[in-house]
């Protein structure tokens, strides 16, 4: 019975992890069958796939021991812990009130340096710009999918491929 059940939810892990990628992979690269399985046989090999469907808990979490390690992310240093803690307080984006997430700076800015604010652009080189996106067809024609102009009417637009 326990085997019917490992087999059961290894079934329904293969058939969720293929139909996952199919669903993830990019309209214009899709994976090829070699791709799937490797990835498939990967994630067999390291237990990441589902071990029970109602938790939703993996198998290499319901048996460590089965698999290998996963790696563990470099974590900072105390030093750089404390560096970073130090620029917080010093900026005042500790956190001054709890219920509402608010910082010391916004709380009483004028006791914090000012952010230095990143230098827009004029007027002129806005519609410039646009100017140039409706002569090369780079303006969104369909907001659902996202196609360009130049997408949908290729023969209307010059290339700007560069050889």
């Amino acid at each position: 019975m326990n085997t019917n059940r490992i087999v059961s939810a290894l079934t329904l892990a293969i058939a969720a992890l293929s139909a996952g990628h199919a669903m993830a992979a990019d309209a214009n690269a899709p994976k090829t069958r070699e791709e799937v399985k490797a990835e498939l046989a990967e994630a067999m090999r390291t237990g990441d796939i589902m071990g029970d469907p109602v938790t939703g808990r993996k198998l290499n979490e319901m048996y460590p021991n089965n698999y290998p390690a996963k790696a563990v992310a470099q974590g900072k240093t105390r030093e750089q812990v404390q560096a970073e803690l130090q620029d917080a307080i010093r900026n005042g984006d500790m956190v001054a009130n709890v219920q509402t997430g608010e910082t010391y700076r916004e709380l009483n800015p004028s006791q914090y340096p000012s952010e230095a604010v990143a230098q827009g652009k004029t007027r002129a080189e806005v519609k410039s710009e646009l100017a140039q996106a409706v002569r090369n067809g780079d303006m969104v024609a369909n907001a659902q999918t996202g196609e360009t102009y130049k997408q949908m009417y290729p023969n209307s637009y010059r290339s700007t491929a560069v050889n």
